[in-house]
């Protein structure tokens, strides 16, 4: 009795130190997939878009890859308006540029602040993440079912199994790529996945992250029924390199794209290169965005086949706000973007001068 009356004592006083207050379980993968689940429809969305998407990172189709959208997801009202109109914009651009929405629902953050709109779909605090995850994937179908391909960042990778069925390109940020288990979850994904350059501008973890996806792996991870499992992956063979600038500044000038494909042959990486226009590379200005899309455009046009597309950060208002309780509808609350009038407008002048190239050189062939 006194051995175990000590022991009682010792596990009460160890269970009052927990830091963990609390447990509360989520559904399975299975199950929400059931709750929300995809119609045919949205399935060869997906499939059609995937495979066009790898095809220009395969270099076997010519047009120039956008990912467009909101820094982050934080309205479900503004998004679903910002993917009608790009969806209207995208039927008319199709034939240069494919455009894909960003639908980012986590934030990875430096200290603390808001961790996106899975983990505080209500914006004040409450951490409602089972209503987050329901209601992300609701968008993500809702956005889907217009015909347009949506994005994701791969943060979690436990949560990143409740959306990766309808996710037609995905990207592994600055401050995970150097993570094994990130690079183990992106070579089992059925999409094509970009590594972004770290935040102090180092090429190198990124391009090692794209050599380790490209493998099988077997790693721990969660099965679609919530268990924790052995994972077997077979490998990610469309997988592409992001720059998005450091802390020396930008790093998307014809200089520096060319010293990474060097980088890229000597470790037997194709050279298969995204910019992304935001970030560093724009000084976190998104008036910059532009100027930068504009120097990619000049070395595609120039004759560079590496640069495969680029990123941009827009919203259906400029600029960016802090979060309150009384809101500007379309307006960022992480980083800053470009209003949806200077985005339609930029792109419209992307796909005119991808246009004038290819009929300036048909005019050369006759």
């Amino acid at each position: 009795m006194k051995y175990n009356s000590y022991y009682e004592s010792y596990y009460t006083k160890l269970k009052k130190n927990e830091k963990i207050k609390s447990y509360k379980q989520l559904q399975s993968v299975v199950e929400l997939r059931k709750t929300i689940p995809i119609n045919n429809v949205i399935s060869n969305i997906i499939k059609f878009k995937r495979k066009a998407i790898n095809n220009i990172i395969n270099g076997k189709d010519k047009r120039l890859l956008v990912i467009v959208g909101p820094c982050s997801i934080h309205d479900t009202t503004s998004a679903l308006e910002y993917a009608n109109k790009l969806k209207v914009l995208s039927n008319e651009l199709d034939d240069q540029l494919l455009l894909v929405m960003r639908t980012y629902i986590e934030k990875p953050r430096t200290t603390i602040g808001w961790k996106g709109f899975l983990y505080d779909p209500f914006l004040d605090g409450s951490n409602d993440l089972k209503y987050g995850i329901y209601i992300s994937r609701k968008l993500m179908c809702d956005i889907n079912l217009l015909g347009l391909p949506i994005s994701n960042e791969i943060l979690n990778p436990i949560t990143s199994g409740f959306f990766e069925d309808l996710i037609s390109w995905g990207a592994i940020g600055a401050r995970t790529t150097e993570s094994q288990i990130h690079r183990e979850v992106v070579s089992g994904l059925s999409f094509p996945i970009g590594f972004k350059n770290g935040t102090d501008g180092n090429i190198e973890i990124a391009i090692d992250a794209i050599k380790t996806a490209v493998n099988k792996h077997y790693h721990i991870g969660i099965n679609d029924k919530g268990f924790i499992s052995i994972i077997k992956t077979k490998g990610n063979l469309n997988t592409h390199l992001i720059l998005r600038g450091g802390n020396n500044g930008p790093n998307y000038y014809k200089n520096n794209i060319n010293l990474y494909c060097q980088l890229m042959a000597r470790k037997g990486i194709a050279s298969k290169i995204m910019v992304d226009c935001s970030h560093s590379n724009s000084g976190k200005n998104p008036a910059n965005q532009e100027l930068v899309l504009d120097n990619i455009l000049e070395q595609r046009l120039s004759g560079n086949t590496s640069l495969i597309g680029i990123m941009l950060e827009s919203n259906i208002n400029s600029g960016s706000q802090p979060l309150s309780n009384n809101l500007q509808y379309g307006v960022s609350i992480t980083d800053g973007c470009l209003s949806w009038i200077e985005t339609e407008n930029l792109l419209r002048k992307t796909a005119v001068k991808l246009r004038d190239t290819i009929t300036k050189k048909n005019k050369v062939i006759v």
